[in-house]
């Protein structure tokens, strides 16, 4: 890993929503966790306090827009006001798991575009970078004016099967529906294989238990390795449905992927118990105990993180993190 230079005015903070995560990213930069304090009233209004000076430095805000939800956001920007108000010399969020980024256009008439909104108060909370990872759609840096770093966690799948032996003239990429072909198509290009498409055309507002297996598979999957590629593992519905399709259609062996693990609801049982070999995630979301399952495995995004946060502060191309081996 780089070495960060003259980091004596650099604090690293890390708010409530994946202090694990924002722990190991510390370690491998070698600088603690400045100190401050999340309080709330008696009404839930979140209460802020930076416990040590914070004048004239470089800030790194490290939280993730993850469930909860709503205060995680509030408590990133009231932490950025404070870091403001503190005189901070320059303050850089580092959101792994940007939250609302699903609603990025208006698919309806009368919707909104949280994606955008939450780039409005970000900005207007006047932060000076955003650092994430596999935002949902990739436009989402534009909704802003500031510098967007958007790292990218296929190397870290990559070389999982890799090791794992799985990476061969037999694997074949996924995508789970027509929308996700993007995504799953840079993972395809990594790993030097073909592609196929679950053709899902369900009403994505639907309750995921009335959605029928998908009827067709675009590509050649029989006999292959499927890796399910998405960017994101919710319901755990699409999961479930894309690999009863694969297994419709002669797939020998059925893995997901997924960067960000929001598993809501009865995900867990869901996925536990579909045709999945495994579900391989990151730990941009911070999972607890009760959603961690035998067929879950998590890979650690603070290597890539860490480098992304030594080489901003170095004044260095970050390049080379889009194309790590």
């Amino acid at each position: 890993m780089t070495q960060i230079k003259n980091a004596e005015n650099v604090r690293l903070f890390a708010l409530n929503s994946n202090e694990p995560l924002a722990e190991s990213i510390a370690d491998k930069i070698g600088l603690p966790i400045s100190k401050s304090s999340v309080e709330h009233f008696a009404d839930g209004e979140i209460k802020i306090t930076i416990d040590e000076s914070v004048r004239g430095c470089e800030v790194y805000v490290i939280q993730s827009v993850s469930d909860p939800v709503n205060t995680n956001l509030m408590e990133l920007l009231i932490m950025v006001d404070a870091l403001r108000r503190a005189s901070a010399a320059k303050i850089n969020v580092v959101m792994p798991y940007y939250g609302y980024a699903r609603q990025d256009r208006k698919a309806r008439s009368r919707e909104p575009i949280t994606a955008k909104l939450v780039a409005n108060l970000l900005e207007m909370d006047q932060i000076d970078r955003l650092v994430t990872i596999d935002l949902h759609a990739a436009q989402v840096q534009g909704f802003f004016d500031i510098p967007v770093d958007h790292l990218q966690a296929t190397s870290l799948f990559s070389e999982y099967f890799d090791k794992q032996g799985l990476i061969n003239e037999d694997t074949v990429v996924v995508a789970p529906d027509h929308a996700g072909v993007s995504f799953a198509r840079k993972f395809a290009e990594r790993i030097k294989a073909p592609i196929a498409i679950v053709d899902n055309r369900a009403d994505e507002g639907r309750n995921q238990g009335e959605q029928a297996v998908p009827e067709y598979v675009i590509g050649d999957v029989k006999g292959k390795t499927a890796l399910i590629v998405d960017d994101i593992v919710d319901t755990g519905g699409r999961m479930q449905l894309s690999a009863q399709a694969l297994a419709k259609f002669g797939a020998k062996r059925i893995f997901g992927i997924a960067t960000h693990p929001v598993l809501s609801g009865e995900s867990v049982n869901i996925l536990q118990n579909s045709l999945l070999e495994k579900l391989v995630v990151t730990d941009t979301i911070h999972l607890n105990d009760d959603k961690k399952f035998d067929k879950l495995v998590q890979l650690s995004v603070a290597d890539l993180l860490g480098e992304a946060i030594i080489r901003i502060h170095n004044h260095q191309s970050i390049d080379t993190l889009f194309n790590r081996k």
